[in-house]
């Protein structure tokens, strides 16, 4: 199982850490670049969650690039279990923060209809955050099952 794509101390591995961490860090600045976006809620725990997200994927990514230059390997169990909570704590918390997140921009843009009467001036990077916030979560569901399967062959 050493071949697994995505695994901890690959290649793969490090290329969908960075990926997450780019993600992520692009879903918070067309938020925070958004006027208005700290009246809600939704979009505050968006922007704490992505935030969340860079720390542990940049960290994984950091701890990638040491196993690939040492060639050193990360498949030890406790390690895996480590890898495995706390994958599946981000992406709870990613896909959480994006659901409520695009049901305040339904709520705007369909419902209420605040940005066609100006009230919200840049629906768009609400829109385009909480898309990026989405493909974040996506990554993160790749990786996480990768490492519910290295944690069941370990």
């Amino acid at each position: 199982m050493k071949d697994l794509i995505g695994g901890p101390g690959t290649v793969s591995g490090l290329l969908l850490r960075i990926g997450q961490s780019v993600f992520a860090a692009a879903s918070i600045v067309a938020m925070v670049t958004s006027v208005g976006f700290y009246r809600y809620t939704a979009f505050c725990f968006l922007i704490a969650s992505m935030g969340l997200q860079v720390l542990w994927s940049f960290g994984l990514a950091c701890l990638d690039i040491y196993a690939l230059r040492k060639k050193r390997d990360l498949q030890n169990p406790v390690l895996v279990s480590l890898f495995v909570v706390g994958d599946w704590v981000t992406a709870t918390l990613s896909l959480a923060a994006s659901c409520a997140s695009a049901g305040m921009v339904v709520l705007f843009v369909q419902d209420i209809g605040y940005c066609k009467r100006g009230y919200i001036h840049s629906c768009r990077g609400l829109q385009i955050s909480v898309g990026l916030g989405f493909i974040t979560w996506s990554l993160i569901a790749m990786s996480s099952h990768v490492m519910f399967w290295m944690l069941a062959s370990v």
